[in-house]
């Protein structure tokens, strides 16, 4: 199995070839926001463990072990948004988020999140009981934090 570092390379290497046919060592380093020595580096990890090919000066191909890694990983961040997005986490906490757990969770977990959001998405009225829920709770704390605040006074 990668390490959560193998799987960030994996996936954003699995991406960049879906979106633009290819993957530069540039191009990588830019996604993660890391040098190209270091890509260089990893990228002859995920050689040697044969989830790529790599040719110095040519670019990298994914080997169909890293081709059905690199998906299972970009379907696993992608499920992760969709069950943040559905239990009302905020758009812009939504990424952060994802990327801080994606690696903690054993593949049970992901399964069964993975049921959950297919049992919201085939049933919106429990979506939007949900969201009532948490309006409601955050209506009675912000009512309960004026109250609070009112009497400090």
């Amino acid at each position: 199995m990668p390490t959560p570092s193998m799987e960030d390379y994996l996936e954003n290497i699995y991406k960049l070839i879906d979106q633009k046919g290819y993957a530069r060592v540039s191009d990588i380093a830019e996604a993660l926001d890391v040098h190209p020595s270091s890509v260089t580096k990893m990228v002859q990890k995920l050689d040697k463990d044969k989830y790529l090919v790599y040719e110095k000066y040519r670019g990298l191909v994914l080997t169909p072990k890293g081709k059905k890694i690199g998906k299972r990983l970009v379907d696993r961040h992608d499920l992760l948004e969709d069950f943040l997005r559905i239990i009302g986490v905020s758009e812009e906490k939504i990424y952060q988020d994802v990327e801080g757990i994606e690696h903690h969770l054993s593949w049970d977990s992901i399964t069964c999140i993975e049921y959950l959001v297919e049992y919201f998405q085939r049933n919106p009225e429990r979506i939007a009981e949900l969201r009532a829920l948490k309006e409601a709770d955050e209506v009675s704390e912000a009512n309960t934090d004026g109250d609070s605040e009112k009497t400090v006074e």
